[in-house]
């Protein structure tokens, strides 16, 4: 694994490349990499920081894992590649949006157009094995992301934080709800949404008027 992580985000992040942890997760990585199918391909793990940087950063999103199918994941949690069905989640996401916003439901998936607006699409954990749900989780990535989270919290101020399900509002610690905007929702997911958890939170329009009150520019989502 190469660590090609964006120009604006070398200053802060530079410190942790350089740990015990990190170092052993990038043997850990170029070692399943060698071995095994997995997801997102190599030179997309640090997507989230090329598309959205480090100055630009307005909306966070918290996912978990990357989508561990073929062609799925492009390296922006929810998102998935041009021309690729849309997994359950993402489809809820865009229907919430429609309902919310009245905006069409779009024919790609790919939330790249998000990140390039200052939407930090951060996976928990940036890799996966294929078809094996979780197969990277607790090698290092967690402590590389929270370390990102509590970046964002510490040196910027007037960022929306939107917490989908109980894994990422566990993350809620990290940030400094003084400075920021957190809101919270269950997550988008079939088995969650069809609960009533999701439906309804109107998170998009929030987060734009919260942004606006922050005399920042809102997302076209």
């Amino acid at each position: 694994m190469d660590v090609d992580i964006h120009q604006s985000w070398k200053p802060y992040v530079k410190e942790e490349f350089n740990k015990p942890y990190f170092e052993n997760l990038v043997e850990f990585v170029k070692s399943e990499y060698k071995q095994s199918t997995c997801f997102p391909p190599g030179n997309q793990i640090f997507n989230a920081f090329h598309h959205c940087h480090f100055e630009e950063v307005k909306v966070v999103i918290i996912g978990q894992d990357p989508y561990h199918g073929p062609g799925q994941a492009n390296g922006l949690c929810f998102s998935v590649k041009e021309g690729i069905p849309h997994p359950p989640s993402l489809k809820n996401i865009f229907k919430e949006i429609e309902s919310d916003l009245g905006n069409p439901y779009p024919e790609s998936g790919n939330l790249e157009r998000w990140a390039k607006q200052g939407v930090l699409l951060l996976n928990a954990t940036l890799t996966v094995r294929a078809h094996q749900a979780g197969s990277h989780q607790k090698k290092g990535w967690e402590t590389f992301t929270d370390a990102i989270i509590k970046l964002v919290s510490t040196e910027k101020e007037n960022v929306v934080f939107l917490l989908w399900g109980g894994f990422a509002k566990q993350k809620a610690k990290l940030i400094d709800a003084k400075k920021h905007k957190i809101l919270y929702s269950g997550h988008p997911s079939p088995l969650s949404a069809n609960r009533g958890y999701w439906f309804g939170n109107k998170h998009f329009s929030k987060a734009n008027q919260c942004l606006e009150s922050f005399k920042k520019q809102s997302i076209n989502w």
